[in-house]
């Protein structure tokens, strides 16, 4: 009967770096990876809300609403555009630190104006407590970097090294 265990695991996670008992528990690593699934996600996140100002509430009826709110109609071409590059940038892993921090002006925006509507996103209009999660989430990211499986994740390892 064969023993199974950590140390006879050998899977790749990525080009530079096997999975070994020593690397599972590296807190280093696994801040990378951590770093790694929430740039994923907010990547993955901003292109669906992209996808829903083009293709559900169309670039000119979101102008029209941020035009409803007080803001000028064109930043929302400015905001899809940046969000559609950000949210590219993050989940291919490019220069993520830039992409968080060009996004995160964005998000604080977004909280300025749902700040009438209350702290709960449940409320009428969206509360603030949504989008200043999203502010959050850029700032930690800026602070992570992009993690593993990034582009130019090799290099930033051998820097760290």
């Amino acid at each position: 009967m064969a023993r199974l265990s950590v140390e006879s695991i050998r899977i790749e996670c990525d080009p530079f770096t096997p999975l070994t008992k020593e690397f599972a528990m590296n807190p280093n690593r696994l801040n990378d990876f951590a770093a790694t699934l929430l740039r994923v996600a907010l990547g993955v996140l901003y292109l669906a809300h992209v996808a829903q100002k083009v293709f559900v509430f169309t670039l000119p009826g979101t102008a029209q609403f941020f035009a409803s709110i007080g803001l000028p109609g064109w930043l929302a071409y400015l905001t899809t555009f940046v969000e559609l590059a950000g949210g590219l940038a993050l989940l291919a892993g490019f220069r993520v630190r830039v992409a968080a921090l060009v996004l995160l002006p964005f998000m604080l925006g977004a909280t300025a104006a749902h700040l009438p509507n209350g702290w709960s996103f449940a409320s009428p209009n969206g509360g603030w407590e949504y989008p200043a999660f999203w502010a959050v989430t850029l700032a930690v990211q800026a602070l992570l970097g992009g993690g593993a499986f990034a582009l130019g994740a090799r290099e930033a390892a051998v820097q760290r090294a």
